[in-house]
């Protein structure tokens, strides 16, 4: 075993967080910082190319591979959980959708007993990270590393379904994340001015590479955490099949994601001290909340026969892709330089709601698409989908260890649809997005429902389509989460509760999903936390 200097900070997880935290805390040219990640390189086109993603959320070799347990709510399938192990994390092979969430999804957070984390509290570090194409304002920043893009809809018929809103009985929102938080919009994207995924990797870590103060190392897989007296010392790893100690002086910090984080935790002995006794692992606090509160964006698809063919599907035609290839790597532009969805929908199914329940990602092109040219093979059919998202789902998993070996993956249990008023708000959303695509001027480029299908129109057949169709949208949180309830890991400055000198910082601590893509959420509290740890504090917005 070798024995390495010690740092003043180690970060564990070079992912959504981990890279802000990298950056943030070597700015100080004093401190030192360590960041460690068990995957390699994320330099490859795939990655880089925003249209990409389709391939690369899925590439084996840019993941973790895990899967869950079998799920009991759907028919006792098992789910794919796409987390990406490379540097960059999940943020390197997502879809790169921008969402803060609504302002209430934080209040509440808040009132949980959060301080510090309310919409005006949290809203200053979204404005901090970004630069976006709105310039700045109340709402936005333009000087922040992450470069935020509308997506270009030129070819994604995202006009008709803007126009359908009103008609269907809904809003328009010309920005989401300002006043009007809910309604019919633009798509936002993580993609820089040359057409580049902004990763946190090349939006955070790569401009600091060179700092003197901060050392990266790859492939480096942690398997735990060094404890002595309560107190974190450092951390254990494995890189090229040799075992390493490295010591913090100060503090560790946790980014690895909602699976890996609570699994670190409880190979360090810290989590429920039965289970972990069941491992053979001696515990050092015992943490009932580890690994629990498991919250995940359950998902069903729509999908509806086009009635013309100008679905994206004529974009896949071999020729113009070969262009469009070439015209994103020449000049950052195209087709393949955005995202596919046509219009970001969010809304309530219910008028009494507080806040909207139910996320359309409406795409103008079918799931299984696939590359074509006249007179080679069968043509596709040109389809519409429009998944249904449940943003404020009631159902909860776990993460708990497999074995002691820290190679092995945890056991995951999403529980996906597990509690019943999930499914009813998915029906509802089903119901939406029907009334939506059958409406005009959307309707008359709708044709045929092919899922669920014209013959389900009941209740519980909707409900049999969900347990059979039903998914998630790999936006796990909330497996090491945050508050001063018996069930919390970490309180509001997220140390870890009974632990000195141990944070986590990344999805698992929020108490509840936000209400939509978390990839920017999970961004802001790799911000947040790098002032908590400093000791500074932004100071609340006044909207």
């Amino acid at each position: 075993m070798k024995a390495a200097r010690a740092f003043d900070y180690i970060v564990v997880g070079a992912g959504s967080a981990g890279c802000v935290l990298a950056n943030r805390l070597s700015a100080d040219p004093d401190v030192s910082v360590l960041l460690l990640e068990a995957g390699g390189s994320d330099a490859h086109w795939l990655i880089d190319m925003p249209l990409g993603f389709m391939k690369a959320f899925l590439n084996p070799a840019f993941g973790w591979g895990y899967r869950s347990e079998p799920e009991p709510q759907l028919n006792g399938r098992t789910l794919l959980l796409p987390r990406g192990r490379l540097i960059g994390g999940t943020s390197t092979i997502n879809g790169m959708f921008f969402m803060r969430g609504h302002r209430l999804d934080f209040d509440s957070w808040r009132d949980l007993g959060c301080a510090g984390w309310g919409y005006a509290d949290v809203l200053p570090y979204f404005i901090r990270m970004e630069t976006s194409w709105r310039g700045a304002g109340p709402y936005h920043g333009n000087s922040g590393p992450l470069h935020v893009q509308s997506i270009d809809t030129a070819k994604l018929l995202h006009e008709p379904l803007m126009r359908t809103a009103a008609a269907a009985g809904f809003a328009t929102s010309g920005d989401l994340h300002a006043e009007a938080q809910e309604g019919f919009a633009r798509g936002e994207v993580t993609i820089d001015p040359r057409g580049r995924r902004s990763s946190t990797s090349r939006a955070y870590l790569r401009p600091v590479m060179h700092r003197p103060n901060l050392r990266v190392i790859s492939q480096a897989l942690v398997t735990r955490v060094l404890i002595e007296q309560r107190r974190a010392i450092g951390v254990e790893y494995v890189a090229n099949g040799q075992t390493h100690q490295v010591h913090v002086e100060r503090e560790v910090v946790l980014s690895g994601g909602a699976y890996n984080s609570p699994q670190l935790l409880m190979l360090s002995g810290i989590g429920p001290a039965n289970e972990l006794q069941l491992h053979g692992i001696t515990p050092v606090q015992d943490l009932a909340g580890v690994g629990r509160n498991l919250s995940e964006h359950a998902r069903v698809p729509i999908e509806f026969v086009a009635t013309q063919p100008v679905t994206f599907l004529n974009e896949l035609r071999l020729d113009r892709v070969a262009l469009s290839l070439m015209r994103w790597k020449l000049f950052g532009t195209g087709t393949f330089a955005t995202q596919l969805n046509s219009c970001n929908i969010v809304v309530r199914t219910q008028p009494d709601l507080p806040q909207p329940d139910i996320q359309l990602m409406s795409n103008p092109v079918r799931m299984d698409a696939k590359i074509w040219f006249p007179g080679f093979g069968p043509r596709q059919e040109h389809r519409f989908t429009a998944d249904a998202v449940v943003l404020h789902p009631k159902s909860r998993g776990w993460v708990k260890l497999r074995s002691s070996n820290p190679g092995d993956a945890p056991r995951v249990q999403v529980n996906a649809f597990g509690e019943q008023s999930d499914i009813d708000t998915a029906i509802r959303g089903i119901e939406v997005a029907r009334r939506i695509y059958r409406t005009p001027p959307q309707s008359t480029l709708t044709g045929a429902e092919l899922r669920p299908g014209s013959s389900r129109m009941s209740h519980a057949a909707l409900v049999a389509y969900v347990r059979e169709s039903g998914g998630i949208t790999q936006h796990p949180v909330g497996t090491c989460k945050m508050g001063l309830d018996p069930d919390a890991v970490v309180d509001p400055q997220l140390r870890v509760h009974g632990i000195e000198g141990l944070r986590v910082a990344d999805a698992s601590i929020m108490p509840t999903v936000t209400g939509g893509n978390t990839n920017a959420p999970t961004i802001m509290i790799g911000e947040n936390a790098a002032d908590l740890i400093l000791g500074k504090r932004l100071a609340p917005a006044d909207v």
